[in-house]
């Protein structure tokens, strides 16, 4: 994976991804997409995704019916770290998206400001 060819990890139905895509369209970057709730992210890339992010927290949906419905917020605190990667790796609605992996970076969510930064 380049700095010009991202894996980004989506869901269609999130109006936060196709903002995402838009925008990667628009910038004529080269991507390749992946549908998340299919193929979620592996647990080697969650992982390096943590080390880069800093907490696992925020490899998290918070705002999914997933999330919301397993009771994940109390969960957290009672499964250890692989664990948590195991459940992410297994169900892509956990997962907090777009979720992108780059060539030694990642990026969780779409911010304009923090992906002109990553991608110009």
């Amino acid at each position: 994976m380049s700095r010009s060819n991202p894996k980004v990890y989506e869901y269609s139905g999130c109006s936060t991804c196709r903002n995402a895509l838009k925008y990667l369209k628009a910038k004529k970057v080269d991507f390749q997409q992946v549908p998340i709730r299919d193929n979620p992210p592996s647990v080697t890339e969650l992982k390096k995704a943590k080390q880069y992010l800093g907490d696992i927290k925020k490899l998290f949906n918070t705002s999914g019916k997933d999330y919301r419905e397993g009771n994940w917020k109390e969960k957290l605190t009672a499964l250890t770290e692989d664990q948590i990667y195991k459940e992410l790796s297994s169900n892509g609605n956990l997962v907090k998206r777009p979720f992108v992996v780059g060539d030694g970076w990642f990026l969780v969510g779409f911010k304009e400001e923090e992906w002109k930064e990553k991608l110009g």
